[in-house]
């Protein structure tokens, strides 16, 4: 990654307009919060050639602090919501708050007339969010949500095999998404009653409503493995979603060792079987009833079982900014509308059983 003060000064160098490695002016991105635990991809706009990071937004004075002293954004203006959000050429906004704030902010960033990337998951109010999202909608306005398996390479493979229907009649698909939490992580958690399949499950959820769509049914289980009168975390959860002809799976714990490396997703269809473990370096194994091959390309996928891997390893929010960006130069359409993000949202809240 090129350093980011090599990369500001560079920027800083250019008078007039910011300009990308392929000459388009950059795009400028604001952050509003620092308390999502997601929030460092900051350096990820920092580093991005399409984008020209223009401030920091923090209005709780303890984080002020904690943004103050964090070398991440010591080379940003922190600046006030009003200042912010009136940034002359502002393109798009970053909500990263605590998530009790996330609602809030992104409609501020939405009545002000500008694009946000939300961080997950959307809130413990569907209502506020259709609210959002409908205005979004009517202003033109795109609404990217930071859930971080959307642009894994591995993701977007299976996805291509799948509208080229290779894997057939998709039957069945199971997700894992775990790992330990400390009990700093548990309390934050704990705020909500939704557990682990809230906050971390949405990212396995969006994966499997992508490939299914929404469920006709849900039937949630939430346990406790760890029990104190200071923590009522939920953090031993299952959802089962049921489909006319396919049945999904999704779990989450926050007490699984070494739970990132059995982080995985499969998918299971008629003609093939994708599986990808780990999520975070993602590796595929395909199995597949015959030889397939794209077309115009030379790769040739064999009939039977083989390992894909994925080089160089893959970083989280690389492609999610360049396809912001593409969206918002009205490059390209929309990955992922706003359709699909309200049927995530509201299967989230059922598998959370809120």
């Amino acid at each position: 990654m090129i350093n980011r003060r090599t990369l500001l000064a560079a920027a800083a160098s250019v008078p007039t307009l910011a300009l990308s490695q392929s000459g388009k002016e950059k795009l400028k991105y604001l952050q509003i919060g620092i308390g999502h635990p997601h929030a460092n991809k900051f350096e990820v706009y920092q580093a991005s050639g399409d984008w020209e990071v223009v401030g920091l937004v923090e209005e709780d004075p303890e984080l002020q602090k904690k943004a103050k002293a964090s070398e991440l954004y010591s080379d940003v203006p922190l600046m006030t919501l009003e200042e912010g959000l009136n940034v002359k050429g502002l393109a798009a906004v970053g909500v990263e708050t605590e998530i009790r704030d996330l609602l809030s902010y992104a409609e501020k960033a939405i009545d002000a007339g500008v694009s946000i990337h939300l961080d997950k998951p959307a809130g413990d109010s569907f209502e506020h969010y259709q609210r959002i999202m409908k205005k979004a909608d009517d202003a033109g306005l795109i609404v990217q949500m930071g859930y971080m398996y959307r642009f894994n390479p591995a993701i977007r493979l299976l996805h291509r095999m799948l509208d080229a229907g290779w894997l057939g009649e998709v039957f069945e698909t199971h997700a894992v998404m775990s790992k330990v939490m400390s009990p700093e992580s548990r309390a934050v958690i704990d705020e909500f009653s939704g557990g682990t399949m809230f906050e971390l499950g949405c990212h396995i959820i969006d994966l499997t409503v992508g490939v299914l769509g929404k469920p006709d049914r849900i039937v949630p289980y939430s346990k406790r493995v760890l029990d104190s009168a200071e923590d009522s975390l939920q953090d031993n959860m299952l959802a089962v979603f049921e489909y006319t002809k396919a049945t999904a799976t999704v779990r989450s714990t926050a007490v699984e060792v070494d739970g990132f490396s059995r982080r995985h997703f499969a998918v299971c269809g008629t003609e093939g079987t994708c599986h990808i473990q780990p999520l975070d370096r993602p590796s595929m194994t395909l199995s597949l009833s015959k030889e397939r091959k794209f077309s115009g390309e030379e790769t040739v996928y064999k009939k039977g079982r083989q390992e894909i891997k994925f080089e160089p390893p893959y970083q989280r929010y690389v492609g999610d900014a360049a396809d912001f960006a593409a969206t918002i130069r009205g490059e390209k359409e929309n990955s992922y509308p706003s359709s699909h993000d309200l049927a995530v949202q509201d299967t989230v809240l059922k598998a959370s059983e809120m």
